[in-house]
């Protein structure tokens, strides 16, 4: 999801309680704050020496320790203020990929991206997940497309002139 699609979807849906599954039945519990936004520059470089450069809206998630007994989520319009003020200070990159950073006691910290939008009565929810790591230098390195797991394949050994 792009970070405009997510501030229109925030805006056509103000009243609505705005919910995070972070794993299929877990939800980012009710005492959540947006604590930071981050409009982050990715300059990389591959294993295959292939250069790279994008930027990304992150999201960050907390859950407020002082408020846990928190029974009401945040509404889509609270959440909306939120951004809109962020973006008076720090214009948001409209048309970039949007993540959610969020940990609790039982998940670890990660970076998170929208893979569904569900709506309910009164709720706005994000199902979010994440994506597993990949090769981006897969000609380069002669690594076949099928290939899940580059640690059982032995086109990335040391001295192939890859990873």
């Amino acid at each position: 999801m792009k970070t405009d699609e997510l501030l229109s979807l925030l805006n056509e849906h103000p009243n609505k309680k705005l919910l995070f599954e972070y794993t299929p039945g877990n939800y980012v519990a009710p005492n959540y704050h947006i604590t930071e936004v981050k409009n982050i520059t990715i300059d990389s470089v591959d294993c295959g020496a292939g250069v790279d450069f994008w930027k990304e809206t992150i999201i960050q998630l907390w859950e407020s320790p002082d408020e846990k007994d928190t029974l009401d989520y945040m509404t889509a319009s609270k959440a909306l203020g939120i951004l809109n003020k962020v973006d008076q200070i720090k214009p948001m990159e409209r048309a970039v990929e949007v993540k959610f950073e969020y940990s609790n006691r039982h998940f670890h910290t990660a970076q998170l991206f929208v893979n569904d939008v569900m709506l309910q009565d009164d709720t706005l929810m994000l199902k979010l997940g994440v994506e597993q790591t990949d090769c981006k230098a897969r000609e380069t390195c002669g690594v076949p497309a099928e290939v899940n797991n580059l640690s059982d394949n032995t086109s990335c050994a040391p001295g192939s002139g890859c990873c």
